[in-house]
């Protein structure tokens, strides 16, 4: 008989350094930092194609590198016809992330450079997938409503035109610089578990579909990218203003999650919040807007003041997309539309790192058991 296995299990792998990266640091006193650059120096000062661009290329780009990104990325926005087809095809009661994922995998199936995986072709492949993801989303959003999606606009930028593909009306500047901050403030957040899902089948030299993919499959799940959609289903429970304070201390009572509050890493406040906040607090125009965010101040001083818990970037995100006019059930898809700069980034990353990602495991079932064949069970 073997020896007990004496490995220690890390329950969640709480901790566990998986693998050294440089795209981004979530340092647990409450700061974030893309390839360095701490998000307090970049919000309202760079755009998202700007942070995409530093992520892939390791560097901030200059006015004409930015330009030609920006160009590239709108030039890349078209879908192929039959992913167009079946979207439309999709059933109007049906699950927009299952649609994302299962889109994104068919992509695979027309990309113009097939099986060739060398860098160049790989970034190539990463700037196409920035581009059509939220492509895939507007295109989506419009068919279940049976409206027909314009073609992106050469003078707009990625998210412009992600904007106008999904509502079919020109951005004001408004909702643009809403956008912009959202996707900017979502693009990576280190080993998180899509990240890290991403890392694991790139890991295995499959392709950057199948890694993505793998990403969107982990941002599904309600404990990560449904974490917004909670929220506004939490905000829209809470409606009578009266009820507020009944509403979080019968969630506490009951020991239950609050959602949109506490970060596993963050020690303070998750850094994000504060830029989240002032851009809902600028765009609350209508009542029900304006409406939700007095209500996300009230309930995030009663959380502090019962249990010192700080709201994190879910909280204020579900605020900012219900006040562009997204339904909540399509959050989850704007988490994937910032982030899959992110995800492609670190795919690249891990693609250079060449090493497997297979942890161990720590056993704690039986070992020799007696075989008893089936006629004298």
């Amino acid at each position: 008989m073997s020896e007990k296995d004496e490995r220690v299990a890390v329950r969640g792998l709480r901790d566990v350094a998986a693998a050294e990266s440089k795209i981004s640091y979530v340092d647990p006193n409450g700061a974030l930092y893309y390839l360095g650059y701490n998000i307090d120096d970049l919000i309202e000062r760079v755009v998202y194609e700007e942070v995409a661009y530093l992520l892939i290329y390791k560097k901030l780009p200059n006015m004409q590198e930015l330009y030609n990104f920006k160009t590239k990325l709108v030039s890349e926005m078209k879908l192929p016809h039959p992913i167009v087809e079946n979207i439309k095809s999709v059933p109007i009661n049906c699950c927009p992330m299952d649609v994302l994922r299962t889109q994104v995998s068919h992509l695979s199936e027309h990309d113009p450079e097939g099986k060739v995986f060398s860098e160049p072709a790989n970034i190539r492949r990463a700037i196409r997938l920035i581009a059509q993801v939220p492509t895939i989303v507007a295109t989506l959003y419009r068919s279940l409503r049976e409206k027909p999606v314009p073609a992106p606009k050469k003078e707009f930028d990625l998210v412009q035109n992600f904007l106008y593909m999904l509502k079919g009306t020109i951005p004001n500047e408004k909702a643009a610089k809403v956008m912009h901050r959202f996707m900017t403030l979502h693009i990576d957040h280190g080993f998180n578990a899509s990240t890290f899902a991403a890392r694991v089948t790139a890991s295995t030299n499959s392709d950057m579909y199948s890694a993505v993919t793998s990403a969107i499959g982990t941002l599904k799940g309600p404990l990560h990218g449904g974490a917004g959609e909670k929220v506004m289903e939490m905000l829209d429970d809470m409606f009578l203003d009266e009820k507020v304070e009944e509403y979080i201390q019968g969630l506490l009572d009951d020991k239950k999650k609050i959602m949109g509050f506490g970060h596993r890493i963050y020690k303070t406040q998750d850094p994000r919040t504060k830029h989240l906040r002032d851009i809902v607090e600028d765009f609350c125009e209508s009542f029900t807007t304006s409406y939700f965010y007095d209500k996300c101040k009230r309930i995030e001083r009663i959380v502090y003041d019962r249990k010192k818990i700080y709201p994190n970037v879910d909280f204020y995100a579900a605020v900012a997309l219900d006040a562009l006019g997204i339904q909540k059930e399509f959050f989850p898809l704007f988490f994937a539309s910032s982030r899959i700069s992110g995800w492609v980034a670190h795919i690249l990353e891990q693609y250079e790192d060449a090493v497997l990602l297979r942890p161990s495991q720590k056993y704690v079932g039986e070992l020799g058991r007696i075989f008893v064949p089936i006629e004298h069970r």
